[in-house]
């Protein structure tokens, strides 16, 4: 049978890696350092001089274990920007404390636990740490392997110090929401969800550029062992002994004692530290994706059965040292990485090993434009409007669960005219 020349010939492509998002790409050799925008998060990234000879075949879909890391990504940020609301609000409308018993259990996942304890809802922020913790791998790796590590630490630094305005500025906007503009320069600026991931993403990113997985482990189990020393051992000043109970404990005594705010902030200052494990905790999970040889369906299951020995491990240490949020205690950040690793290994076994995929796209709309989908949130706040306008006294159950709904829907529009419009909001 005689062989088509066009279909045999060699064509030149470059193999690597996006640096932002770490996924696949095969380029034509001709635009060989070249900047161009990447095909999968719009990044600008530079086309390396390095090609491999390959005859010419259809591309390689995209990698479907990224594919289940956005959708797990915009699946936690689901919840943030107005499935919370709209559960709370659907509770409010079926009577409150006499709602039907499946709505009130929904309400009740989707309330933090006010300080001992464990619901779903103290897993969303975690579980985004977690991912920090992973996307640091696979993009700060490629950076050191291409521009070395002081080109890695630099981004790190820069990134961290974006984020940490960004911070400022979300919360300068919900106290003023709230409270009016007045009180803005009263508010903790240097705490809050993206503060806290600032200085996540700052230490972990510093740690992966500096150590290898030896010492990255090393730092997880001093990070750890360290605050749970403190919390177990130093007993308050003008305590008796040592106590957990909010305000007069030792983590909360010093932070009272840390300016310029000296509170203790849900996102306090000295509660970073086990946080900091929390995001390691997703750095070692992407090391294992990487080094792994295991197939998917065997990275799924292990990361389910890790996942389940971490929960377990975590309830049982929190006989010792209870699990609570608030101080993200070490049994906390035990108990929320197992439940992240598990719907982890559920995400890959469900959308790279089932291959079910159709119901992803809103979280992949999602998870590649969080940040901006984050702030959106927060400025098209219907219901702070709506009490503006009208007063909180206006505001019946009916209408609550409406806005909440609608407020949703134009979430997930305003990331769906991105992703239709390719445009992708990176810090």
């Amino acid at each position: 049978m005689e062989t088509n020349a066009s279909a045999v010939a060699e064509v030149q492509f470059i193999e690597q890696e996006c640096s932002e998002c770490g996924k696949p790409l095969r380029i034509p050799a001709k635009f060989a350092g070249q900047f161009g925008k990447c095909t999968h998060c719009g990044a600008m990234i530079l086309a390396e001089h390095k090609t491999t000879s390959r005859k010419p075949v259809v591309l390689a879909p995209v990698s479907s274990r990224l594919k289940s890391l956005d959708a797990l990504r915009g699946f936690d940020m689901f919840w943030i920007i107005g499935a919370d609301a709209l559960g709370r609000a659907l509770e409010k409308l079926g009577g409150g404390d006499t709602a039907p018993g499946p709505i009130k259990f929904i309400a009740g996942q989707l309330e933090h636990v006010r300080w001992e304890g464990f619901v779903f809802y103290d897993l969303i922020f975690p579980l985004f740490v977690f991912m920090v913790g992973m996307a640091s791998i696979f993009s700060l790796n490629k950076i050191i392997e291409r521009d070395g590590k002081a080109a890695a630490i630099q981004r790190v630094v820069r990134r961290a110090a974006l984020l940490l305005v960004l911070g400022a500025l979300y919360d300068a906007i919900d106290t003023a929401y709230a409270d009016g503009f007045a009180e803005v320069l009263g508010e903790n600026l240097l705490c809050g969800v993206l503060q806290r991931i600032a200085f996540c993403y700052l230490f972990t990113g510093l740690l992966i550029c500096l150590f290898e997985k030896r010492g990255l482990i090393a730092a997880f189990v001093l990070l750890l062992g360290c605050y749970w020393a403190a919390l177990s051992f130093i007993p308050t000043p003008g305590e008796e002994s040592v106590v957990i109970e909010r305000g007069r404990n030792i983590i909360h005594w010093l932070d009272q004692r840390i300016p310029p705010y000296y509170g203790t902030d849900p996102e306090s200052l000295m509660t970073t530290f086990p946080a900091i494990a929390s995001c390691l905790l997703g750095a070692f999970a992407a090391l294992f994706i990487r080094e792994s040889d295991f197939s998917e369906e065997k990275q799924a299951r292990w990361f389910l059965i890790a996942g389940l020995v971490l929960v377990c491990a975590g309830y049982l240490w929190g006989v010792q040292m209870p699990v609570i949020k608030r101080l993200w205690t070490p049994s906390y950040v035990f108990v929320a990485g197992g439940y992240s690793l598990m719907l982890l290994g559920a995400f890959i076994w469900i959308i790279d090993v089932k291959e079910w995929e159709g119901w992803t796209q809103p979280f992949l709309w999602i998870g590649a434009n969080s940040i901006a989908v984050y702030f959106f949130e927060n400025i098209v706040d219907l219901k702070a409007w709506a009490e503006l306008a009208a007063g909180e006294q206006a505001m019946t159950a009916g209408a609550e669960a409406f806005l909440a709904l609608l407020g949703l829907g134009l979430a997930i529009l305003f990331v769906y005219v991105l992703h239709k419009k390719e445009i992708f909001i990176r810090v």
